[in-house]
């Protein structure tokens, strides 16, 4: 039996010979490029992200659908809110491209991880402020209606055959609704940057922990 063991022993350790091993070198690079195609892809995302949605006002409905801001009289509120958005989107953009450069140069382990731990940093914060600017232009359409007596009698004249309810129960009816799909919406993009920036992210940390181990 015991020459049955080392036999086999023996065997395993001819094959273990033929198996390429990795030094610290090579995995250092292969996690390195690893990393630098995970954050090009973050920003690739982030990128069609901010592009595509825009594709929707060639569509005439959707054009007419905007109009609300302005017969609510938060035309120039939601203006100003979509400046501030494009101006901090830009500037995640822009994070994005310069973590790319950043991680794009070979450099040591350390110095490799803590890169990792700002990108990871800047995406959390770009999908925080994306989900929360969601909630906050629905909001913004919710005081709109409140403040606007003008839009609800208008609705309420165009339903008067439909519904018997007042103009201000529509209103509280019409912000209701818009606050329920706001949230929904929030939950449904929130879903979205999970599985897009969450895989991403996620294989990020398993570079980071790779890297964590060479360092020890």
């Amino acid at each position: 039996m015991m020459d049955e063991l080392e036999l086999l022993k023996k065997d395993w350790q001819k094959k273990d010979n033929h198996i390429p091993q990795l030094s610290y070198s090579d995995i250092h690079k292969m996690t390195w490029k690893k990393s630098s195609s995970i954050v090009k892809w973050i920003l690739i995302i982030s990128i069609l992200e901010f592009t595509l949605p825009h594709l929707l006002y060639l569509i005439p409905s959707f054009q007419e659908n905007m109009n609300i801001y302005e017969t609510i009289g938060i035309k120039k509120y939601f203006h100003a809110v979509t400046l501030i958005q494009y101006l901090v989107v830009f500037y995640f953009i822009y994070q994005f491209y310069k973590r790319y450069k950043e991680i794009s140069v070979l450099e040591n382990a350390k110095i490799l991880m803590q890169k990792i731990i700002k990108t990871r940093k800047t995406v959390k914060n770009y999908v925080i402020f994306s989900l929360s600017m969601i909630l906050f232009t629905v909001l913004l359409l919710i005081i709109g209606i409140y403040l606007n007596d003008d839009f609800a009698n208008s609705i309420s004249e165009l339903n008067n055959k439909a519904t018997d309810m007042s103009p201000e129960k529509l209103k509280i009816a019409l912000m209701i609704g818009i606050g329920a799909f706001g949230i929904l919406l929030t939950l449904f993009m929130g879903a979205i940057y999970f599985l897009l920036y969450g895989r991403l992210l996620r294989k990020l940390n398993n570079n980071y922990r790779k890297l964590k181990e060479l360092e020890i």
